[in-house]
């Protein structure tokens, strides 16, 4: 009896000690709670279509703040009950649980946790993961200074928010997303059941990486709450048999990276690195459909192009080891050098014949390729192909798989192109496409490719003649001009070499023709011309004061010309494109919105409402009988207007046009300018990028009639300003000319149509 009195007389004295050392030398240094009290979740920077389709995440965490009134019964009872199932009724520090655990431990069973959520706040919070006395006796004050600071569902939201899940998710309506694509509220008890058995031990219980052992303690999470009476035998079973689809950290819902990283800029340039951290969330005026389908248009025919041009050869090579494990780690070492672009695999061969050809994938499966799926490299397989195109085992290709799952041999382009959309009444964004692929090069063509506009400047020259007296009725001489002192150092000819003699100029400008442009400049003078261009936003100081600034020789963004056309578009008013539409903070807050009008205002006017009308008149023709008839053709419209452009030497192929208060533009070209090949154009580069994108833009829309502005009149089917009726404008242009001959004496950059 009395040795049992000793030790507990000793076991007082140590709890006494203990007790000492941590009220006179921890407690002091304990940090203050503000971190709990005051929380404030580090939440990434997320982007949003104007329909709410995530485009673009940005933060070291993957984290989203719900609060506990928000989060599912079902959620939370499968934590609890297999983290701390008397979290409600004990004061912070568990001992029955830790008297259980202890039990546990001596008598070789189950090893049991007995930290509490509590505890385990304190110790996410404000300590370090060190297994030391010290450290757990922290664990305990802090955990009882936090109860009496903050109530039982504060506490539950906190460690829910918190906690690290894995994938880089934390809190588990980041984990719902990351695992399972859904969220929280959607969660089946099978789902919610892996993801509360993750806290434990994130790595080892990750689904992704340890299906078997997230399985493991899946069931232990389900047997925890039927034996808590959460759930009965039945949803037991049910949940135990669910096939549960499990992804790492799916992709973002919408192909719009270039315009994300715009809006990342923005946010950054006004938060700094705080932006990332803060929970913003902002929607821009772009929507999720007519986004994806630019993209997917600008991938399409981007890769139609390449196709049209040859197979170039593989991309890499390496040779094979004959040893099997050096030979895959080569395979996978090179395979992770060049990563997939969307739906183009990148594939190492392993055994090459003229009628098939094997390969291994990233995924570790092995393809065969054959038929169809070869005639693309068809010269590759040939005995004599050179050794920079020929196939053979170690080349590493791009595969593509079809609809019927074959595999067909690719490439990936060395053409770019863009493709961005606004709302010509607001100037809002509706779709913007940088280039083929963000992750393989993030230089946004739309906002930062400076290059020629080729004839797409031509309807800018014609607005500016309209207020010198020119009509579209005006016969222009569509001959070679005679040598001047304008152009004596080289004769402007048309595309085709073909001549019409007198034509109109709305006939001109639907036939794209050179000489006429240049005609129309040169008797509106150059000067003049430059000058009129600010008017629609271009940057003047970027064109020549020289005739061949009617050819486009200047320098343009897409996204500048699509302001530009807008002009036209919507009856002469300036368009100031602009993309987020609202920022709101982690809780919710208004910190932005733009309260733009849906009219342009009277102040904004930069061209006369007459002009802006004509010009129209005279762009629908072109999309009716002239360059740009495909668009009418495919489209099924008449109320479409716009303009083609290629550069010289086809350098740059334009298509730039609008309908139904939508104004977009479309180009293809080369980063390093060179020729797109003698027969692409405008017609056939870009405007199918425009026809395709446009059919999703324009889908369930009426066709638009504009109203005729004061002062204009209708003169044989032609449109013309009021006071020029009487025939007192500009008639004719150059038809007293005697007829020349002169060879060209170099070409312009910019002749073409």
């Amino acid at each position: 009896m009395k040795w049992i009195l000793g030790l507990l007389a000793m076991l007082a004295l140590a709890c006494g000690v203990v007790l000492a050392y941590a009220l006179f030398v921890l407690a002091p240094g304990l940090p203050a709670l503000d971190a709990v009290t005051d929380y404030q979740p580090k939440i990434p920077l997320r982007i949003y279509t104007a329909d709410n389709v995530l485009i673009g995440e940005f933060g070291k965490e993957r984290r989203d703040f719900v609060s506990i009134q928000e989060t599912p019964a079902l959620m939370k009872n499968a934590l609890l009950s297999i983290e701390d199932s008397r979290f409600y009724s004990h004061g912070g520090v568990d001992f029955i649980g830790v008297t259980r655990a202890v039990l546990s431990d001596l008598t070789g069973g189950v090893n049991q946790g007995a930290s509490t959520i509590t505890m385990q706040v304190a110790r996410n919070f404000f300590l370090t993961q060190e297994r030391t006395l010290s450290r757990k006796l922290k664990e305990a004050m802090l955990a009882y200074r936090i109860e009496s600071a903050l109530s039982k569902d504060q506490i539950l939201e906190l460690y829910m928010n918190q906690i690290y899940l894995g994938q880089r998710s934390y809190g588990f309506s980041s984990a719902a997303r990351s695992y399972f694509g859904k969220s929280l509220q959607d969660l089946s008890l099978a789902e919610a059941a892996m993801l509360a058995g993750l806290p434990q031990n994130p790595s080892r219980h990750n689904p992704v990486v340890n299906p078997q052992r997230a399985k493991q303690r899946q069931l232990l999470v389900l047997k925890s709450m039927l034996r808590l009476g959460y759930i009965t035998e039945t949803q037991l079973a049910q949940a135990s048999s669910e096939p549960l689809r499990v992804g790492a950290s799916p992709a973002l819902e919408s192909h719009a990276a270039y315009a994300a990283e715009m809006v990342r800029q923005s946010i950054f340039a006004q938060y700094q690195e705080a932006a990332y951290t803060m929970g913003l969330k902002v929607v821009t005026t772009i929507t999720q459909a007519e986004q994806e389908a630019a993209y997917q248009s600008v991938r399409r025919n981007v890769m139609a192009y390449d196709q049209r041009h040859g197979y170039r050869g593989p991309e890499a090579f390496i040779e094979l080891p004959t040893d099997d494990d050096a030979r895959e780690n080569a395979m996978d070492d090179l395979l992770q050098q060049h990563p997939a672009s969307d739906n183009l695999l990148p594939a190492v061969l392993t055994s090459v014949s003229a009628k098939l050809v094997k390969a291994e994938l990233s995924s570790g499966e092995s393809i065969q390729i054959m038929g169809e799926g070869l005639r693309f490299a068809a010269p590759a397989l040939q005995a004599n192909a050179n050794r920079a195109l020929k196939l053979r085992p170690g080349a590493l290709i791009r595969v593509l798989q079809g609809s019927k799952k074959d595999w067909f041999i690719t490439q990936l382009p060395e053409v770019d192109a863009a493709y961005v959309a606004l709302d010509a009444q607001t100037g809002a964004y509706r779709a913007l496409v940088g280039g083929f692929d963000f992750t393989r090069k993030n230089f946004n063509h739309v906002t930062s490719a400076w290059r020629q506009p080729g004839s797409s400047i031509k309807p800018f020259i014609y607005s500016a003649a309209l207020e010198k007296g020119f009509a579209p009725a005006t016969l222009i001489n569509d001959a070679l001009l005679p040598a001047s002192d304008d152009t004596q150092q080289w004769t402007p000819h048309n595309d085709d070499d073909k001549y019409d003699g007198p034509i109109t100029m709305q006939t001109a400008l639907a036939q794209s023709k050179n000489v006429v442009s240049v005609r129309i400049l040169q008797a509106i003078g150059a000067s003049y011309g430059r000058d009129f261009l600010p008017k629609f936003g271009f940057d003047g100081s970027k064109h020549p004061v020289n005739l061949t600034l009617a050819l486009g020789t200047g320098s343009v963004t897409p996204l500048q010309l699509a302001a530009a056309y807008g002009v036209f578009a919507n009856g002469g008013y300036q368009v100031n494109p602009w993309l987020i539409q609202r920022i709101t903070d982690a809780r919710g807050q208004l910190l932005f919105e733009a309260n733009k009008p849906a009219q342009p205002p009277e102040d904004s006017r930069v061209l006369d409402s007459r002009n802006a009308f004509v010009m129209d008149s005279m762009l629908r023709e072109v999309t009716r009988s002239g360059t740009g008839a495909m668009a009418t053709q495919k489209l099924g419209r008449r109320d479409l207007a716009g303009k083609t452009g290629t550069t010289n030497d086809a350098v740059d192929g334009w298509f730039a046009g609008y309908a139904n208060n939508m104004v977009s533009v479309a180009w293809m070209g080369f980063d390093e300018p060179k020729s797109l090949g003698n027969r692409e154009f405008g017609a056939t580069l870009a405007l199918p990028i425009w026809i395709d994108s446009m059919r999703q833009a324009l889908s369930g829309k009426a066709e638009v009639t504009r109203s005729v502005p004061e002062n204009v009149v209708n003169v044989d089917g032609t449109w013309r300003y009021a006071e020029f009726g009487n025939g007192a404008g500009v008639q004719t242009l150059g038809l007293d000319e005697q007829p020349v001959n002169v060879p060209p004496i170099g070409n312009p950059a910019g002749q073409g149509y």
